[in-house]
């Protein structure tokens, strides 16, 4: 369980953090006062009392007094009504909730206060200087780094988006609450709308009721953009170049961008069968909508800024060109449609109007060097996507035109028509809306283009003759001009992504809109280079410069989308065709059949795949996924990940897949296909498939046809990635990290063989079960070698959030990210000191493996004890994912996802996935002599010291008698004596893991997350015996759907507390 503090937990001030938490307790208890009754507030303060004396007595050694007392709370637990039970649960819960809103922002505070910021860009890059390294060598480096954060739509945000919402509102309100300068009126104020916040939360529904679709996981994602990563980026950039100017003299360049994003949300169809070819396209047309209705609204704001005339020769060219076109083009119209000069001149006064803003854009009045710093919301309304019925109102144009949602997304919901003003949609068009949501008919297109064609009819050629020429027209700005043009095209852009979404015509020719990210930096970067030119640096380094660092960052996307799919898939995809065309059976044939068939085709110039074939429905969707990838290209896709991979031609079969749909597309358009192929990356995830890594890679490179593709098509560049969850769940954490430090070694030599450049792919979880843990920590403990200034990460579920939902603290982890990766670069952490080390770790891992395979897929009674013993099969209930908890129908453990794996053992405070099988390795080698062995790798090996201090962390979150609470009441006499066993090896863990690092307690090297987790026991500890009570029931009452929503309120309380799901 990674806990959100733990990358930073000793920014935390302790006394204003316990401020802030009594201050938010006692709004709460007002709330409940009022909303439950005084008597029922009397009864959750004793429960609480209780709870803390159990601790506080269990703390100071006292161990039969702490029983007794958590035997009486039990006991009044068992005794409540289902009414008293449900109430309590929402109430800890919240109460855990504010606690958290409380940590994350006082992390923020702190950090703001310390200077120079441990592990910043200053820190870092004062460091590497002082340790030897040029100037000029760091300053290459940074410049060229590439890092690329992937954003999961993993089923772990257990709170609704809603309540989200509310959480970041309060912390806004802490955030305003520190300011020295407030009135006793305004303290006041702020402490009414805390309170209107807290019953708002008090009064919401904590519970999603429907599973989100694929396109609503793709639309949270979008909202963390907007609300944080559009403000963090520009921030965290000025903090890179001003870093870089202060140590090497130099600024970063502007285009250049250290960190990208990218996504899975819409793209991963890895036993999901919800996400389909269609949700693909429509969830990558959204995110270029959303890309363009960002920039018209930062264009908005920038062409208000710029109102000077001085520039430099080549913009004044631009901004006549852009004049006289508009000239020409009113001309032309006026020609075929007379109408009266009154009318004439409102027109070209309305062609012109774009580059004479009338009135002030929302957030233009702001510095942009507040974006990270404002405590309210976004200054524009939220982005309404498909699936509302709502428009987002924006003063844009001076005249009221609408930010924009896209039209209706076909069986994902709809929206309104936007309006202007006078009650029309933004083109002139009445709106036209049905119960159902906004369509167009053919009819109307044919109105909506007539109206378009009108709106540019100018002067006529008499009136032309009594106006002044352009050159000698007052006023004219020549910024307002370029800019105008921008947002006009951006508009068209805007407009021609909606059509799409709708599958309806569109006319613009290819110069009315932009389809490239340099297309849209061209005029931005003639207006920066002008401006700097005429002696206005000042101003070309403000809000200009931030809009080109936005555009360099997002493009035209703001995230690539990956797409994921399980190998198998493609075989039968193989299978399919072979078949038809009386080849075979491609799955049948041994792997150098394989390879030669893939290679030969892959080498040929025909399709593969006839037009008539007839395939099965899940085929079929994988051929139209490869049809939907060739439409969009590289520019709106990123990788194509092979899930399960473990052969040379897993990587060839959809290499093969890819080139056929891109020849069938290139046939239907008439024309090659947008962008380049996706880059192809196999994700090893097994124990066995790691192991057979980096001899799959050097089988790929050695075929001439693939080694010729990797560097004609992606520049001599491997993408692998490797896989954490999995690999955990296959042979216990301790054998899983040290597979894959081999695998990343292997995989790294096999490229430098055949000189290919590599970038390894993280898929990590939220969770230490699934490979979390604190970014920098992670990152500084790869094998040397393997993060030469690339790198790729996944970032899941609640961690999205956790990071990256508040601008400064999507600003740090972006820093993190950038420290980390320019010292593993730079200055490479150290490898095993010697073989003996090496052999150690082989051993440790093999005792490890065994004791946690022999207890988790070889104990005939473990899965019953698990499912007994846990929420497991409860989870299900939380609608927290779009996808199955079960890649197929089995009930083992060996195809139950990761995730509720891992989220199961995390309620009941066991967290056993992370620790089975450590104790048993640890004491095998200790026993052997080799105890002063491991404590040197311990202080000298970053690896093995990130491995064990992970495992200490976790261990200093698991509850012993909390555990035994759940044995004691769910799990049958029978098999409480495999609970019992399993307490006595986590035990057995702990001791020698405290052996090992040479602590005298858990977390004695992090005092301050210790302090914090002890914070939360009197609101956690009563939420796990309310969760037992409510199993215990439910169990014997499975058709109670108020039990059942009291157990899910559990779960979110517990998560809360936890910090973590899974």
């Amino acid at each position: 369980m990674t806990d959100t503090t733990d990358d930073i937990a000793e920014e935390i001030s302790f006394q204003s953090f316990e401020d802030d938490c009594k201050l938010l307790g006692n709004l709460l208890n007002d709330v409940l006062q009022r909303e439950a009754g005084c008597k029922f507030l009397e009864k959750l303060e004793r429960v609480r009392i209780l709870a803390q004396s159990a601790c506080n007595t269990r703390t100071a050694g006292v161990v039969d007094a702490a029983e007794l007392l958590e035997k009486q709370l039990a006991s009044e637990i068992s005794e409540m009504t289902l009414e008293e039970a449900l109430t309590l649960a929402r109430a800890f819960s919240h109460y855990l909730n504010l606690m958290g809103i409380a940590e994350t922002h006082h992390r923020v505070r702190k950090a703001r206060h310390i200077a120079p910021l441990s592990k910043s860009c200053d820190d870092i890059f004062h460091q590497l200087l002082r340790g030897g390294v040029s100037p000029e060598e760091l300053y290459n480096t940074v410049c060229k780094q590439e890092v690329e954060i992937v954003l999961t739509a993993h089923p772990t945000q257990i709170n609704r988006r809603t309540l989200q919402y509310k959480h970041l509102r309060i912390s806004h309100l802490l955030d305003y609450n520190d300011r020295s300068d407030l009135t006793h009126e305004d303290r006041e104020m702020l402490i009414e709308d805390l309170v209107r916040e807290i019953m708002s939360i008090w009064q919401t529904d904590e519970l999603r009721r429907h599973k989100p679709t694929p396109v609503d996981e793709a639309r949270a994602g979008l909202n963390i953009v907007e609300q944080s990563m559009w403000k963090a980026i520009p921030h965290y950039l000025r903090r890179v170049s001003n870093a870089l100017k202060k140590h090497t003299g130099r600024p970063l360049p502007l285009t250049c961008t250290p960190i990208k994003l990218g996504s899975w949300m819409g793209g991963d169809r890895d036993g999901n069968p919800n996400v389909t070819a269609k949700v693909t396209r429509d969830v990558s047309l959204l995110s270029r909508w959303m890309a363009v209705d960002l920039y018209v609204r930062e264009v908005d704001s920038l062409r208000f800024e710029l109102s000077m005339t001085r520039c430099s020769d080549d913009l004044a060219k631009l901004a006549h060109d852009i004049l006289e076109e508009a000239e020409t083009l009113a001309e032309e119209l006026s020609d075929a449609h007379i109408q009266s000069s009154s009318r004439s001149q409102s027109k070209f006064r309305s062609q012109q109007s774009h580059s004479l803003p009338t009135q002030l854009p929302l957030g233009a009045d702001l510095p942009s060097c507040t974006e990270c710093n404002e405590a309210g919301d976004s200054h524009y309304p939220k982005l309404e996507l498909p699936g509302t019925n709502k428009v987002s109102l924006s003063h844009q144009d001076g005249k009221g035109s609408t930010t924009r949602s896209p039209l209706k997304v076909k069986g994902h919901g709809s929206h309104a028509a936007p309006e202007n003003g006078n009650g029309t949609s933004s083109n002139g068009l009445q709106s036209t809306v049905n119960a159902h949501g906004s369509t167009f008919t053919s009819s109307a297109i044919l109105l909506q283009r007539k109206s378009f064609a009108e709106s540019q009819i100018g002067r006529s050629s008499f009136r032309k003759l009594l106006e002044p020429s352009l050159p000698q027209l007052p006023g004219i700005a020549p910024y307002r001009i370029v800019l105008g043009d921008v947002k006009e095209k951006l508009m068209k852009t805007r407009q021609r992504l909606e059509l799409l979404l709708e599958d309806l015509p569109c006319d613009y020719g290819s110069s009315d809109y932009y389809e490239t990210t340099d297309q849209l930096l061209e005029p931005l970067l003639l207006c920066y280079h002008s401006l700097q030119s005429c002696g206005s640096g000042v101003l070309a380094d403000g809000r200009l410069a931030d809009l080109i660092r936005r555009v360099s960052t997002f493009g035209m996307v703001l995230m690539k989308l990956d797409l994921r799919q399980e190998s198998v898939r493609h075989s039968e995809a193989l299978d399919a065709i072979t078949s038809y065309l009386d080849m075979g059976t491609y799955s049948e044939w041994d792997e150098e059949k394989r390879l030669e068939f893939l290679t030969r085709e892959l080498k040929g110039k025909r399709p593969l795949v006839p037009p008539s074939i007839e395939v099965p429905p899940d085929v079929r969707e994988v051929l139209d996924t490869f049809h939907v990838a060739a439409e969009l290209g590289s520019d709106s896709l990123g990788a194509y990940v092979i899930s399960m991979a473990s052969n040379a031609s897993d990587v060839l079969a959809v290499e093969l897949l890819q080139k056929d749909a891109r020849l069938a597309v290139c046939g239907e358009l008439c024309r090659p296909c947008p962008g380049g192929t996706l880059r192809v990356v196999p994700l090893f995830e097994t124990v066995k498939d790691l192991r057979s890594a980096g001899s799959v890679i050097r089988k790929l490179l050695s075929i001439d046809w693939y080694r010729e593709h990797i560097i004609a098509n992606h520049g001599g560049h491997q993408e692998v990635m490797v896989g954490y969850s999995d690999s955990g769940k296959d042979a216990g954490r301790f054998t899983a990290a040290w597979e894959l430090y081999k695998a990343q070694e292997d995989v790294v030599a096999a490229c430098n063989e055949f000189g290919i450049k590599i970038t390894l792919f993280h898929g990590r979880g939220g969770s230490i079960g699934r490979g979390g843990g604190p970014t920098y920590l992670a990152i500084q403990s790869q094998p040397p070698g393997s993060v030469m200034g690339t790198l790729r990460s996944t970032e899941q579920g609640e961690m999205v959030q956790a990071k990256f939902g508040l601008p400064y603290t999507a600003v740090r982890q972006l820093e993190i990210y950038t420290t980390a990766v320019l010292l593993s670069t730079l200055r490479p952490p150290q490898p095993p000191r010697e073989e003996k080390w090496r052999n150690l770790m082989e051993e440790i891992s093999k005792i490890s493996c065994q004791s946690y395979r022999s207890t988790v897929y070889e104990n005939p009674e473990f899965l019953t004890y698990f499912h007994e013993a846990t929420p497991q099969a409860e989870l299900g209930f939380l609608n927290i994912g779009s996808r199955p908890t079960r890649r197929k129908s089995s009930t083992g453990i060996g195809h139950l996802r990761a995730i509720p794996w891992v989220f199961a053992w995390t309620q009941t405070r066991f967290v056993l996935p992370a620790w089975l099988g450590v104790g048993a390795g640890l004491k095998g080698v200790c026993e052997k002599g080799h105890k002063d062995e491991l404590q040197a790798m311990y202080k000298e090996w970053p690896f093995f010291q990130s491995t064990i201090d992970l495992i200490e962390m976790v261990l200093g979150k698991a509850d012993i008698p909390i555990a035994k609470h759940y044995d004691e009441v769910l799990v049958s006499k029978s098999r409480q004596k495999l609970g019992a066993e399993l307490r006595s090896e986590l035990l057995n863990t702990e001791k020698y893991v405290l052996v090992v690092s040479g602590h005298g307690k858990l977390s004695e090297n992090n005092r301050i997350l210790r302090r914090l987790i002890e914070r939360r026991l009197p609101y956690l500890n009563p939420m796990n015996v309310l969760q037992v009570e409510i199993l215990k029931r439910l169990r014997q009452d499975q058709d109670n759907n108020k039990l059942r929503d009291a157990l899910l309120i559990t779960i979110n309380g517990i998560a809360a507390g936890m910090r973590n799901t899974g």
